[in-house]
């Protein structure tokens, strides 16, 4: 059974590797783990930059999700972005993902500030596209567009 908490300090360590592992994963991306580390920390000691969920089967962490927040204007209310996605290999196809998904959409429902839940994802990800699509999250009528002032190749 499949258990979903918030995260705490002492997971630190173990959201910094699933971090790190997703981004070589779903990007090919290698990221440096220090600064991971120091983001990991904001978001553990701010819940104003966001909020962890982790899963648990017998007692080890399977997966790890993080949502933030954004104002619309447009709706006077909240939009929850599920980021930093990772399902331990061993644990995929199990309904790890379906159950941190829900746990937040839970929550999202109980706080009548929330008005919707985005997530983004790679292009190149079609295996992560189609576990959205089964867990109820459709393809939105948004393309993203990015400038990420840390990254070698930005413009």
């Amino acid at each position: 059974m499949t258990e979903i908490r918030d995260a705490r300090p002492e997971d630190r360590d173990q959201i910094v590797d699933y971090n790190v592992k997703l981004a070589a994963e779903s990007e090919d991306m290698h990221l440096d783990p220090d600064t991971v580390r120091r983001g990991v920390e904001k978001v553990l000691g701010d819940p104003s930059r966001g909020r962890y969920f982790l899963a648990e089967e017998g007692g080890q962490v399977v997966g790890q999700t993080m949502i933030t927040f954004e104002w619309s204007d447009w709706r006077c209310g909240w939009f929850w972005w599920i980021q930093s996605v990772y399902v331990a290999p061993e644990a995929r196809g199990h309904g790890v993902f379906r159950g941190l998904l829900q746990h937040i959409m839970g929550l999202a429902r109980e706080d009548a500030e929330v008005c919707g839940i985005r997530l983004y994802v790679d292009l190149d990800n079609e295996a992560a596209q189609k576990v959205y699509e089964r867990t109820g999250l459709p393809r939105a009528h948004y393309e993203m567009r990015e400038v990420d002032f840390h990254r070698a190749d930005a413009g």
